[in-house]
């Protein structure tokens, strides 16, 4: 009787553990913080993509995380530029360097950034009845932003792929509807 019982309350115990382990890993992502927005000093917030600045006190959501990936990860493309000047700021995360536009290479949600760990990775971008094959170069902080190091632009959201110009062209989207797109992507 004893061994019965004692086999029973390890069944159960084991099957609560895993329910709420399923149940954790299942939940969505959630904001970690925010941020306040500081205005950017003359000239310092650069709008060639049709990028937001920050709003002096107006307050950001930061996430640490993003979606959970799977074989159709849904997302919003948005548009950067990844040359030098180009308003995607600073060089690239992944090698320290710009890239032209003419080639397809994104920068991903924090979460998905996954601390550089897709870096130099494709990724598989479907939308418009197309696909396109880019290249992970980037992260698109959702930690931070609103400062010089971020171009005073905000933090991003935690489901964006920014990409390159390239990437727009490919998927057959008619430049004057570039900007934000719902797509799904998934490593390639």
């Amino acid at each position: 009787m004893k061994s019965f019982s004692i086999r029973t309350l390890l069944l159960v115990l084991f099957i609560t553990s895993a329910t709420f382990s399923l149940e954790a890993a299942a939940q969505s992502c959630r904001p970690s913080g925010n941020i306040w927005g500081r205005k950017p000093p003359p000239g310092q917030c650069n709008q060639e993509n049709d990028s937001d600045c920050c709003v002096q006190g107006k307050s950001y959501t930061t996430y640490k995380c993003s979606p959970s990936v799977s074989s159709n990860t849904k997302a919003t493309l948005t548009l950067n530029s990844f040359q030098k000047g180009g308003d995607g700021g600073g060089p690239s995360e992944c090698d320290n360097q710009y890239h032209s536009d003419d080639t397809p290479v994104v920068a991903l949600s924090t979460g998905w950034y996954s601390g550089g760990g897709r870096c130099h990775n494709n990724i598989v971008i479907s939308a418009n009845g197309r696909s396109v094959r880019a290249m992970v170069v980037d992260e698109c902080d959702s930690t931070m932003g609103c400062d010089e190091d971020h171009d005073y632009q905000p933090p991003c959201r935690n489901n964006i792929v920014d990409a390159s110009k390239a990437v727009w062209k490919a998927l057959g989207v008619p430049e004057d509807n570039w900007g934000e797109l719902d797509i799904t992507w998934t490593d390639a």
